[in-house]
């Protein structure tokens, strides 16, 4: 665990006493190049690596990959190195902030223009799966589903906007989570099924009606033979 004395500082620090739990996805030619271009100029990493105390003068690295990778081929003595602390928080941010990891919001709660430029984003990969889905219809029609409560993306399938199950749904996973949001008190007991009271009309009322309107209520009734009926018979019926 990071010393709290020297979280945030920029410390010079020997590069063996650095391990790097994870590969960067660099080309191995950008690495050599860059590693190459380092030595010839000053040898100093002005872009530091972003790292977490893990013992006494043992260091992991958590962002910034690449740099380290460099400096590895480079053959550097020493790097210099921001101390983060040691929480999961903190490791995910600092790789979202190097471009290391995609970011991901919530579905559930995202605003319009988040949901636009996550889909233009996957749109826009290479190779994508969503790369026929049109932006402007997938967007609106998941912006205006009723979206705050879901648990599965499966609900976006019958949106028919473009977005169907297997490769598509799952691509959407690159940049969004779904967290489902309480629902309010009010609307709750809004949900609750109430059983209806049902209407009291008297003949008068029957009179003003259509005699498909008149059918329908006869049929809830379970009067026989509505269809049959004219609307006098009707109104007798249900008076």
């Amino acid at each position: 665990m990071s010393s709290l004395s020297i979280i945030g500082n920029l410390m010079d620090i020997y590069l063996d006493d650095i391990n790097s739990s994870g590969e960067t996805d660099t080309p191995e030619f950008l690495i050599k190049a860059s590693a190459r271009l380092l030595k010839e100029k000053d040898g100093r990493n002005w872009i530091p690596l972003l790292v977490k105390e893990t013992g006494e003068d043992k260091y992991e690295v958590i962002a910034n990959s690449f740099i380290y990778a460099v400096a590895k081929e480079a053959g550097l003595d020493r790097v210099w190195c921001i101390i983060a602390d040691d929480s999961d928080d903190t490791a995910e941010t600092t790789k979202v902030l190097a471009k290391e990891k995609t970011p991901k919001i919530n579905l559930c709660t995202a605003s319009r223009d988040e949901i636009v430029a996550a889909l233009q984003y996957l749109i826009e990969q290479p190779g994508s799966a969503l790369k026929t889905v049109k932006l402007a219809v997938a967007a609106n029609r998941i912006d205006e589903a009723p979206r705050q409560s879901w648990q599965k993306f499966d609900p976006i399938i019958k949106l028919k906007c473009g977005i169907t199950k297997g490769a598509k749904l799952e691509a959407l996973k690159q940049v969004f989570y779904l967290t489902p949001q309480p629902m309010p008190e009010e609307t709750m007991k809004a949900d609750i099924a109430q059983p209806k009271p049902e209407k009291t009309r008297d003949k008068a009322s029957f009179k003003t009606m259509t005699v498909a309107e008149l059918k329908e209520i006869a049929k809830e009734k379970g009067i026989a033979g509505v269809s049959k009926m004219k609307k006098d018979e009707l109104i007798a019926a249900l008076s």
